[in-house]
């Protein structure tokens, strides 16, 4: 039997709604609690180099309070790194950045830049985080994963999300060969980024995952239903998985 799929919630767009107006409000460390007395396994705050939505006391704020388990998303740059080793979160997972962009688009190159990353990785391991990487679903960049040591990949799903028929079918069996080639090489296997309630039901045939890490679609939700309930329906939408 499969284990149970835990969710972790990107809290990111709380900020980004609180940003366009320059307040107090929404608060991401309130939004957390709340995903997480709504049975969120983790929080995710991804740390852009523009601040965009999270700022730098969020990251303080959320990874300081001992009841919130934080993964924080950050690209491998040195200002970010060192407020990571400050912070000391649960987890980091280290994601490609453009400051051009609207999300994180496609993967990380661990393949090209393993010396880079792989000094990061160490330096992250050092404070007790567990690193992750988001990657395509790549043997190339899964074998480069573990090559620089770090024990979780995150496998980046939008692709997938954004597909359509027989490209869609294509997808979920590259991500299916991807988790299937991870596990196989220890490493445990999260997945991520375009995930909502309609497109969920055909990526829960990936094998493997231990945990599904969704904001956007979350939060939007949160806007018509409320934060605890959006939190719970996409629970119910997992609980298939075990």
């Amino acid at each position: 039997m499969k284990r149970p799929l835990k969710l972790g919630v990107n809290v990111d767009h709380v900020a980004t709604l609180r940003q366009a107006r320059g307040t107090a409000y929404p608060d991401p460390r309130e939004a957390s609690s709340i995903c997480m007395a709504a049975g969120a396994s983790s929080i995710t705050l991804h740390l852009r180099e523009d601040r965009r939505h999270v700022q730098d006391a969020d990251v303080f704020t959320v990874g300081g309070d001992p009841r919130i388990p934080l993964n924080l998303e950050m690209a491998n740059v040195p200002e970010i790194i060192e407020i990571a080793l400050r912070v000391s979160p649960e987890e980091v997972c280290l994601v490609p950045e453009r400051r051009e962009e609207l999300t994180t688009e496609g993967g990380l190159d661990i393949a090209g830049r393993r010396e880079v990353i792989g000094e990061t990785v160490q330096r992250l391991a050092d404070t007790g985080a567990r690193v992750s990487l988001f990657i395509e679903p790549d043997e190339a960049q899964i074998a480069a994963s573990v090559a620089v040591a770090a024990p979780v990949v995150e496998l980046h799903t939008g692709t997938y999300c954004e597909a359509v028929g027989g490209a869609r079918e294509l997808e979920l069996a590259r991500l299916i060969r991807g988790a299937e080639l991870a596990h196989a090489a220890g490493l445990q296997v999260n997945a991520g980024h375009g995930i909502n309630l309609e497109n969920i039901e055909d990526l829960l045939q990936v094998p493997h995952m231990d945990t599904l890490n969704i904001g956007h679609s979350i939060v939007s939700r949160a806007v018509m239903v409320g934060l605890e309930t959006a939190v719970k329906e996409m629970l119910g939408a997992l609980a298939v998985y075990a």
